[in-house]
């Protein structure tokens, strides 16, 4: 008579579990390193964002594009906000990297300054 098999071995399952336990250990700190550099080129597409919106709002508001001493126009996101040129969440994420309302932009983002011709 022939032996009929049920189930799977306990060895086989071990195996098994071991098989996926190395292939989370290999993929979870990949994940997370993807993680951070997702969030970092997120967050310069945000600050890019915002530049453009204050390179626009600077275009249609051409009287606030240069102070008195040559230096860029005070914009913060509150303006920008009453203006319509971002959105409240934008705002919101504005403040959770570093950039209160009545901060003005250009201060924090030098290196991202567009060329606006006077």
């Amino acid at each position: 008579m022939k032996k009929i098999r049920k189930g799977f071995t306990l060895i086989e399952m071990v195996i098994v579990l071991f098989i996926i336990s190395l292939l989370l250990l290999i993929m979870i700190p990949n994940l997370a390193a993807q993680k951070n550099r997702a969030d970092e080129k997120s967050t310069e597409a945000f600050k890019t964002t915002l530049v453009t919106a204050t390179d626009l709002y600077l275009e249609n508001n051409p009287d606030k594009d240069v102070t008195d001493k040559g230096k860029k126009a005070n914009v913060t996101t509150e303006e920008l906000k009453a203006g319509g040129y971002i959105t409240n969440s934008q705002v919101n994420r504005a403040k959770k990297i570093g950039i209160n309302e009545k901060d003005n932009i250009f201060d924090h983002f030098k290196n991202l300054e567009s060329e606006n011709p006077s």
